[in-house]
């Protein structure tokens, strides 16, 4: 699938260009430039404001390094698993409200954010479901704190996989969302395709937002001036 050209992507107050074909419609008139206004309301903004830290988390005997952030200082750990093609920071919002009465760990799955492993396209269940376990045990030892699994989408899936291993000692909740466990199985071998099938350049920051939001796979601008920056890579070798 080609990705989808900016051009598309209508700025703020534009009218349809579909209404009319006319001399008159829209289709007659130039695209209007980005205003000051539309690039302010998708500008990205810092994580610092939703999480206390950010943590490299290097698993012993591996050349694994996973990206955490953590918010919170006591209460039970409440252990975030985002969805393919996200990364922990789509958690960010839940997080601050969640952050005054438990401690928040939102872990960037690999081939996602910032984590770094041997095998970034591996997203295998068996895999994923070995890095959740394998970081909860580095972070807290054994046995852990109380532990609440929450997982999104791919992540759900991950999440259940990891209480049904009985690997963690003290897991105390499972929270899935927006998952239905035959479907994100049935998904996962198709995961680096769908994500390859994204849009995959864009001019700005900015710009990856204001896709994100309007026609990609979030609709609330906050959590998308948050997440969707940790998900992009600078390329130098495209000209705009």
């Amino acid at each position: 699938m080609e990705a989808a050209p900016l051009s598309s992507l209508q700025e703020e107050g534009e009218p349809d260009e579909s209404s009319s074909s006319s001399a008159f419609s829209a289709a007659a008139v130039p695209p209007r430039p980005a205003t000051h206004h539309s690039l302010h309301k998708y500008a990205p903004t810092d994580w610092s404001a939703y999480f206390d830290e950010e943590r490299p988390v290097a698993i012993p005997d591996t050349e694994d390094v996973f990206n955490v952030y953590m918010a919170g200082s006591e209460g039970p750990v409440v252990f975030c698993l985002h969805g393919g093609g996200y990364s922990g920071l789509s958690f960010a919002l839940a997080a601050n409200q969640i952050k005054g009465k438990a401690r928040v760990v939102a872990m960037d799955l690999r081939g996602h954010g910032k984590s770094s492993t041997s095998d970034d396209l591996d997203l295998s269940i068996e895999s994923l479901t070995n890095d959740v376990i394998a970081v909860i045990r580095t972070l807290y030892g054994d046995p852990p704190p109380a532990i609440i699994l929450v997982g999104h989408s791919m992540g759900g899936s991950v999440a259940v996989h990891v209480a049904a291993r009985r690997a963690i000692r003290n897991l105390h909740g499972l929270v899935v969302v927006d998952v239905v466990e035959g479907t994100a199985m049935a998904s996962l071998i198709h995961m680096q395709k769908i994500l390859l099938n994204r849009a995959q350049h864009f001019p700005s920051i900015e710009k990856a937002i204001e896709w994100s939001v309007k026609g990609g796979p979030l609709r609330n601008i906050d959590s998308a001036r948050i997440s969707i920056p940790s998900t992009l890579k600078y390329d130098e070798s495209k000209e705009w």
